[in-house]
């Protein structure tokens, strides 16, 4: 059953944001566990990484390149982009808000399902978390009126639960279990590991629903807003780094377009507003929908790589 789920996994994940569409309260009632469930996915993720390997990725000057670009470079375009099609200054700063936001901590085990390398993606992940709240501090001063601060302990907290704590553990059981002993563990982890990540699509979509339940225009409307951020970050991401690999585009691009709006609004609370709100929760639908959209163009632009080396 769970290798089954595992080659099935990028369409069971936009199937479990259907899901939770359709079951709000269950949606709900699963919300509050999610921070627990994250902590185990980055904890089983990590087992099957070196961390000393980890470490040395987060060192290269590539891999906080990605970061100011995820942040700061897709900040500029979209709200860009926002502006000139006449978004309000409300809704500019829930964009903004969003284009600051680290990549899902779910990223490295959705990179890992479907083919890609999931030690790019978590140096990737940690990296522009670890950027998030400078950016998001200046685009809340250029785009929020009103006095704000960031909750910056919670954010710290979190950054030690659910990053430094599961490095430490991962470091240890490298340090303690032999290394064929852990690989064994890992593999029959790897296939548990998704569906852990399953829970984030199901679970953060039952506040969406309440808006389509209030007015289905609204609902739509908010629901191509966040289409429409995705597949902006996941192709200009693509497009950025396609000429190192093609592999190397679908990792930036998916890293790009996984957004952890979820911590966002923990460390930034109110200052938000509305409208940032609906589209934390229109933007999972897409985020869910590109493993499967990946898998599916993956294979073809590989070929299309070859032909053209082969042309050359």
């Amino acid at each position: 059953m769970l290798s089954f789920i595992s080659k099935h996994s990028s369409l069971l994940l936009m199937l479990a944001a259907v899901l939770g569409f359709l079951v709000p309260e269950a949606s709900k009632a699963l919300f509050p566990y999610l921070p627990f469930i994250l902590f185990f996915l980055m904890l089983f993720t990590l087992l099957g990484i070196q961390q000393y390997v980890l470490l040395k990725k987060l060192a290269e000057r590539q891999i906080w390149g990605y970061a100011i670009f995820h942040a700061i470079g897709l900040s500029i375009i979209s709200c860009s982009v926002a502006a000139l099609l006449g978004a309000h200054s409300a809704l500019l700063l829930a964009i903004s808000a969003v284009t600051a936001t680290g990549s899902l901590f779910a990223t490295p085990a959705i990179a890992r399902s479907i083919g890609l390398d999931a030690l790019e993606a978590m140096a990737m992940t940690i990296a522009t978390t670890l950027l998030m709240p400078a950016v998001l501090y200046f685009n809340l001063m250029v785009f929020q009126d009103a006095a704000f601060s960031l909750d910056m302990k919670s954010y710290f907290i979190r950054l030690v639960i659910f990053i430094a704590g599961p490095m430490l553990i991962s470091a240890c059981c490298h340090h303690l279990v032999p290394t064929e002993t852990l690989h064994r563990i890992h593999t029959k982890l790897a296939q548990f590991t998704i569906l852990l990540v399953f829970s984030f699509p199901f679970g953060l979509v039952g506040e969406f629903r309440e808006m389509f339940d209030l007015s289905f225009w609204l609902g739509m409307q908010y629901l191509v807003i966040g289409i429409a951020l995705c597949a902006l970050f996941f192709i200009v991401g693509f497009l950025c780094y396609y000429r190192q690999g093609v592999d190397q585009g679908l990792v930036a691009a998916i890293t790009a377009a996984n957004r952890n709006v979820l911590l966002t609004f923990t460390v930034a609370s109110s200052y938000l507003g509305p409208e940032y709100l609906a589209i934390m929760g229109a933007i999972q639908f897409p985020t869910f929908c590109l493993p499967l959209f990946v898998r599916y163009i993956s294979p073809r632009l590989h070929k299309r790589a070859s032909r053209l080396e082969i042309n050359q």
